[in-house]
């Protein structure tokens, strides 16, 4: 009777050699740059299904917005879709808006809010986008002393900068937290730069202090060009690409191709589509806000 730890041995060695002897066959049937240029097509493959699906729906949604803005703008009406089965929580949009606009530390128009759901060890987490609603109601509107906030003519809720006084009465009316108050903070505080070393033609502290489009705009006509302290601040759509007849920084940006953005006048619109799915969904619905931001379940 043979002993069985030899028994386990002779296996083993029996496969290895068999194996070998696959490899070797396989290699002289293969044809002399044949698994390089296996290699070679892996690597200049098409992209995949799901990647090009991704790519055309930019496209699509880039040429409706070039046929939106054709019309005049109480013609139209921006939504923006959010796919919450698509969304996988990386931020990516957070990012993007920090960096298009050029935000202060504390300011962020664009928070990723999660939440754990499900019981141990069933355990798992869900994630919600939550820009500024753009409502069509929009209850920060009517709480202003000054009249700073108001919808404009593409209907987006925008901030007068140079009439808000930073009384944060529409912070505290907006039922979605989509507000944030700006201090003047800089990431350089502190720092050599912000003191006054000087790279290239201006400090760090001057560059973080220089207005982007929204305080550029609003500042014009006082002749200043730097970020005023103590206002209001939140998301308006990126209206400043829009005029270029770009999408908003957040979508394009979005990995899980999780956000959709367009007018929901144009009947062939991919957001009007999505708008008509039976899973589509508003938050706080029942406090009439209307708001332009839709979801996806």
């Amino acid at each position: 009777m043979s002993n069985p730890a030899t028994a386990t041995v002779d296996r083993r060695t029996f496969l290895k050699s068999a194996g070998a002897a696959v490899a070797f066959v396989t290699a002289l049937n293969t044809e002399p740059g044949r698994a390089v240029a296996a290699v070679d097509d892996r690597l200049a493959a098409p992209p995949s299904v799901e990647a090009k699906k991704g790519s055309d729906t930019l496209l699509r949604m880039q040429a409706e917005l070039q046929r939106a803005l054709q019309k005049k703008p109480g013609e139209r009406r921006w939504v923006m879709v959010i796919d919450l089965r698509k969304c996988v929580g990386c931020s990516a949009c957070t990012i993007s808006c920090v960096a298009e606009n050029k935000l202060p530390p504390g300011v962020v128009y664009r928070p990723v809010m999660e939440q754990e759901i499900g019981t141990y060890p069933n355990v798992t987490r869900t994630f919600l986008p939550k820009p500024c609603m753009q409502c069509d109601n929009p209850p920060c509107v009517p709480v202003c002393p000054v009249e700073a906030t108001y919808k404009d003519e593409n209907g987006v809720v925008v901030i007068d900068y140079d009439q808000c006084i930073g009384c944060r009465y529409c912070v505290t009316a907006c039922p979605y937290a989509a507000r944030t108050f700006d201090f003047g903070a800089t990431y350089t505080r502190g720092t050599a730069e912000a003191e006054g070393v000087i790279v290239g033609q201006a400090t760090a502290d001057n560059y973080e202090r220089a207005a982007n489009f929204e305080y550029r705009e609003a500042y014009a006509r006082a002749g200043r060009d730097e970020s005023p302290i103590g206002n209001v601040r939140k998301c308006h759509f990126c209206l400043h690409r829009l005029a270029e007849g770009m999408l908003p920084a957040c979508t394009t940006t979005c990995i899980g191709r999780a956000t959709f953005f367009g007018d929901a006048n144009d009947t062939d619109s991919l957001v009007s589509e999505l708008v008509a799915s039976p899973n589509v969904m508003r938050l706080k619905e029942d406090l009439g806000t209307e708001p332009r931001v839709y979801y996806l379940t």
